[in-house]
């Protein structure tokens, strides 16, 4: 008996961001499987697929936002699930890693909580795992499968091409760990150049700007980072830019987490404009107009695309997708 085999794309979802998986499903001109959620009495969550899976490449995007715990064990019961239907290759599309922060022991007695997650992950099923701007690269050597750390450097260097072509850009990282994200961005707009903020950490979520290194009086400082959580760092940054004659901040983040008091802070800011990717969904009542979203559902879809033709990943960022 002879049979000619053909491999079969399906994508889920679960309900933690729904709208940036059906762009993703747009963009392949396909649609996103249908499966049942919903929760018991008692919180526990109940999950099945509506669908046929069995010897599929099965793509669940699912990225861990609030609430973040919630989101992490929703995917992980889709991976587990398409595992026991007998799906033949499951990809964990996550394009905001949840715990990526906790990716050491910065003090005794801490956990790893992003190697815990990869571990998850990996026992859950999932043979392949792709996320977009890990805040650590090291986390891609928490798991034995493939890692695809994706960039949405391009996207976000294609907004500054295009909304600020006339100016000369200074490409500012907030604090030292971030010299090497603002030199990818300098690359990219080779008539920029370069600074970068010291800063010290004196708890979770409280930074504060020590010093700037550069020449900025004058200019268009662009601040490029991977995240905006409480958006201390960068409005902290922003201020002290302005103080040195800085003409105008522009803030560049991939992810806008923007966690307790972030979208007040930015109101009230320095910042001209704050340019995001939607890797998150904005906060409920975020309608600051100086937020500008660009969407990452193209490259994902290129990603998932070139991952279920057996295509390189690499190639679609020319080798900048590491960080």
């Amino acid at each position: 008996m002879e049979i000619v085999t053909k491999k079969r794309m399906q994508i889920f979802t679960g309900r933690g961001y729904p709208e940036l998986a059906g762009q993703v499903a747009d963009h392949l001109g396909m649609r996103l499987g249908d499966v049942d959620i919903h929760e018991f009495a008692d919180g526990q969550i109940y999950l099945r697929y509506r669908e046929n899976v069995r010897g599929s490449d099965v793509f669940v995007v699912q990225t861990h936002c609030t609430p973040v715990n919630d989101s992490i064990w929703e995917q992980l019961l889709l991976i587990d699930a398409a595992k026991r239907a007998s799906a033949k290759r499951i990809i964990a599309v996550v394009p905001y890693y949840g715990y990526a922060r906790q990716d050491r022991k910065a003090r005794s007695r801490e956990p790893i909580s992003a190697r815990l997650l990869a571990d998850m992950l990996t026992v859950a099923g999932a043979d392949r795992v792709v996320a977009v701007d890990l805040h650590s690269g090291q986390i891609q050597g928490f798991f034995n499968q493939p890692m695809d750390s994706l960039t949405a450097l391009p996207l976000l260097v294609g907004w500054l091409i295009e909304h600020c072509a006339d100016e000369h850009l200074v490409i500012s990282s907030p604090d030292a760990g971030g010299v090497k994200l603002a030199q990818k961005f300098q690359s990219r707009l080779p008539d920029a150049s370069i600074a970068f903020l010291a800063k010290t950490r004196t708890a979770h979520n409280v930074a504060k700007t020590l010093a700037v290194v550069g020449e900025v009086e004058g200019h268009t400082c662009v601040l490029v980072d991977d995240m905006i959580d409480t958006a201390g760092t960068i409005c902290g940054a922003a201020e002290a830019l302005m103080e040195r004659g800085a003409r105008t901040v522009v803030a560049v983040a991939t992810h806008p987490v923007l966690s307790g008091p972030a979208v007040e802070r930015l109101a009230a800011s320095p910042i001209e404009r704050v340019v995001v990717t939607d890797t998150l969904p904005l906060p409920a009542g975020c309608h600051l107009d100086k937020i500008a979203v660009v969407s990452v559902a193209p490259i994902l879809a290129a990603t998932m695309k070139a991952i279920f033709e057996d295509e390189s990943v690499s190639e679609l960022f020319d080798d900048l997708n590491q960080r």
